[in-house]
């Protein structure tokens, strides 16, 4: 049976042609002939065929580009800018680059047009693109399991100082973020990356981004079994091959031996977990995503020893890649075909034509009760110690990236690891320089011991840069950090459960505003005076691990940028009075009065 999924302009029945009516002499006089009985039922009556339109679905011929991305990326490959960047665009200046380029293959080398500065969010929309575009980038460098030397986090810190105004955030996918960067200084800095072993191949578009791993990878007491090793081998194998480079939209991929990578969101994650037979290895999930349309991923049902992680990677890749739904950009993301399969012809598709073999049934990892985010100190397999600091919102600069260096190198220790919550974690600390390196980073704003607000605060970009954005994110977070710490300073210490707190700009949710305890999309709102100003929608109990769910949203809330102070002191407080003992956030927010929500 075809579906609605699968249906081409081929698969379309033709409508019968009308036949003229005779006239009354010609009609053919039929006997008379039994009446049915009563009790037959009518024949039903069916309805019109609805012709459906192509999902654009390589795998059933379907090789046509169906929107101007498709056409773009067949046009030329977007891997193949690179040249362009480095002999044309590099030496003409901003104004030389091709708009086909600016505004489409940069991507796939780690590049996006920033927001002009001085345009509110009543700009924002794509009708004033030409307006919004500034002539300077962000640049996104990729950290494939938030990985880092000391020498590359130098490399990083003396890049933002001198090519990026000393701008530099700590993104929720483990990848440094900078501003400000101008088309003549690329090849520069991608020569300074890729001499310590730094890359920003694929660090955005339409094609795998970079690998989320757990930042205590092979010393954590905790993890089930060490990913490093298949996280250090899809980006070998696959990451700036041209066969992965065009996939329907982005592509993103979770891998940790425990549940710190945020893996329900992405779009396939390798988790954790002990087969009663086999040992430890992972669990397999795909299909999810947040924006408009979030879904949460589903687990596979397999059971993957890690050496074949790459490969059953590779394998789910490629099946995105010629199945996915390129018609619509809003619907190109593989939660949408998994949606409409389902996880059992997925995997059946999967097995069947991409493995060649039968994957490993497994049982399902054990959720944890609140999010891993590795902030404090915490003793690792080696005997030394991890220590966590937490930037407000991953908001850093060139020079603290160059400081943390130094300072790391001051201990002893070389590895330091950015996470998915926009913290940096340094590793091999020993017993006795603890204290010395919490001293020397508090001055930087990375707290080891911070509050429960400055550890659960997480933003995206916001309108200071992003051309999507309605409202500021990150820099109002620096504000509302400490305020909150202020302001509910007298209950703080009630608060034995986290509380985290997501900001985002747009509804494409980079901010992760769906899964916070309180979460916060970006819009423009009514003050109440026919004004239109920064504000919010709220999002309320949302969550991942034991209580995983989308957060409630009530009728007709929303608040402004001014009032998010006022407004997250009174939920708080609201909770702390009627929650009952040791319950979550989002346990309490989903059986929680109206009147206390608002």
């Amino acid at each position: 049976m075809t579906s609605s999924t699968d249906a081409g302009p081929s698969d379309q029945p033709t409508p019968r042609q009308a036949r003229p009516e005779r006239p009354a002499s010609e009609r053919r006089v039929r006997p008379d002939r039994p009446r049915p009985e009563a009790s037959t039922a009518p024949r039903a009556r069916t309805g019109k065929p609805v012709r459906r339109k192509s999902e654009g679905q390589w795998a059933l011929g379907y090789r046509e580009p169906l929107n101007p991305n498709e056409q773009s990326k067949k046009d030329d490959n977007p891997l193949n800018v690179r040249a362009r960047i480095e002999n044309i665009y590099a030496k003409g200046g901003f104004d030389s680059i091709d708009k086909a380029d600016l505004r489409g293959r940069f991507r796939w080398w780690g590049l996006y047009t920033q927001r002009e500065q001085g345009y509110d969010g009543t700009w924002t929309g794509d009708e004033n693109i030409d307006i919004l575009e500034a002539k300077y980038f962000m640049m996104r460098v990729r950290c494939d399991g938030g990985a880092l030397n000391v020498a590359q986090l130098r490399t990083l810190g003396q890049i933002s100082t001198e090519f990026g105004r000393d701008t530099a955030d700590l993104s929720d996918r483990e990848n440094v973020q900078y501003h400000w960067i101008e088309i003549e200084n690329v090849p520069e800095i991608w020569r300074r990356l890729e001499e310590v072993g730094l890359q920003t191949t694929e660090a955005c578009g339409d094609c795998p981004r970079v690998v989320l791993g757990s930042p205590l990878a092979g010393e954590s007491l905790d993890e089930i079994i060490d990913t490093t090793p298949a996280i250090q081998e899809i980006v070998r194998r696959y990451i700036g091959d041209k066969k992965y480079s065009n996939l329907p939209r982005k592509f993103k991929t979770a891998i940790s031996g425990q549940q710190d990578v945020v893996h329900e969101i992405n779009d396939v994650a390798f988790i954790g977990v002990e087969h009663p037979e086999h040992g430890p290895g992972l669990d397999l999930w795909v299909g999810g995503g947040l924006s408009t349309n979030p879904m949460l991923a589903q687990r596979v049902g397999a059971w993957v020893p890690l050496d074949e992680v790459p490969d059953v990677w590779e394998a789910v890749v490629s099946l995105y890649r010629d199945y996915g739904y390129r018609r619509l950009r809003t619907k190109a993301r593989l939660k949408f075909l998994i949606k409409d399969w389902g996880v059992e012809k997925f995997r059946e598709v999967l097995e069947e034509k991409y493995l060649k073999r039968k994957l490993i049934d497994g049982p399902a990892p054990e959720q944890p009760a609140k999010p891993i985010d590795h902030v404090g100190v915490q003793r690792l397999r080696n005997g030394l110690n991890a220590v966590g600091f937490s930037p407000i919102a991953g908001r850093v600069s060139g020079t603290v990236l160059t400081k943390v260096a130094d300072a790391v190198e001051k201990i002893g220790a070389d590895r330091i690891r950015f996470t998915p919550y926009q913290k940096l974690i340094v590793l091999d600390v020993a017993d006795d320089k603890i204290e010395q390196l919490i001293t020397e980073l508090e001055p930087l704003g990375l707290q080891a011991r911070p509050s429960i607000w400055r550890r659960n605060l997480l933003a995206c970009s916001g309108i200071e840069f992003c051309k999507l954005s309605f409202v500021e994110t990150r820099k109002r977070s620096q504000v509302l950090a400490p305020e909150l710490e202020q302001r509910l300073a007298d209950v703080n210490a009630q608060l034995n459960v986290p509380i985290t707190v997501n900001i985002n700009g747009c509804p494409n949710s980079c901010g992760r505003s769906q899964i916070a305890d309180i979460g916060f999309k970006g819009q423009l709102v009514d003050d109440g005076e026919g004004n239109q100003v920064e504000g919010f929608q709220v999002h309320l109990g949302g969550s991942l691990g034991l209580d995983s769910g989308f957060g409630r949203k009530l009728r007709q809330h929303k608040v402004t940028s001014a009032e998010l102070g006022d407004y997250i002191e009174r939920v708080v407080r609201n909770f702390v009075k009627n929650r009952n003992a040791d319950e979550r956030f989002a346990q309490w927010a989903v059986r929680a009065d109206e009147a206390d929500l608002r």
